[in-house]
């Protein structure tokens, strides 16, 4: 399949059969040197496939662009330095091998909205399309699972850290685009647990 193949849009993304488990998902994170759509750039972007209930960490993505723009308050946060890393490819060459990894798989990221617009300006500088792959946020699928009642207060932010803490799990590599993407994986199956037990899940229902 050649690589603008990933852009063509289907009538009928979901077969009623498809099970979550056999859907192929990616999990995403971006590090970046700001949250400037515009003038901002991608340092990284780690990706993990979740297939079947499994986080295959042998078939996942990390890849550090050449850099020219830098922000010494963000590299302190994601620690990637302008000279971390020798040899980096060129942001055209990175989305090249990204998209290529992802194919139609759908997405899953925290706060979805940002790390998918990141990679789209990125797509359109280089006179690329933009995604068309579906995708999911793990922010708005916790919200789904909490209990509605006036005794609870409900947070309009849920960040990462929050989910990690939630369920328990290890926050050793924050703020790595690959590490980041683990936690959301995790994150992910947690959630689709936790709404199962509330009411039967399908693929479909995850978009609703």
């Amino acid at each position: 399949m050649g690589l603008f193949n990933f852009w063509k849009k289907e009538e009928n993304l979901f077969n009623e059969n498809i099970t979550i488990e056999e859907t192929r998902f990616v999990v995403l994170d971006t590090e970046t040197t700001g949250f400037d759509y515009e003038n901002d750039r991608i340092l990284c972007i780690g990706a993990l496939v979740l297939q079947n209930g499994i986080i295959s960490i042998q078939n996942s993505f990390e890849i550090y662009l050449e850099q020219d723009h830098y922000d010494k308050s963000t590299a302190q946060i994601h620690g990637i330095l302008r000279d971390f890393i020798i040899k980096r490819p060129s942001e055209l060459e990175a989305l090249e091998q990204f998209l290529s990894f992802l194919g139609d798989s759908i997405i899953i990221a925290h706060h979805t909205i940002f790390d998918v617009t990141m990679i789209n300006k990125a797509l359109e500088r280089n006179n690329l399309p933009q995604l068309t792959n579906k995708s999911l946020d793990t922010a708005y699928l916790y919200k789904r699972t909490l209990i509605k009642s006036h005794l609870f207060e409900r947070k309009d932010h849920y960040t990462l850290d929050d989910l990690a803490d939630k369920f328990d799990i290890s926050k050793k590599d924050r703020h790595t685009a690959l590490g980041d993407a683990y936690i959301t994986a995790i994150a992910f199956l947690k959630i689709v647990k936790k709404l199962r037990e509330k009411k039967e899940v399908n693929l479909n229902s995850l978009f609703k």
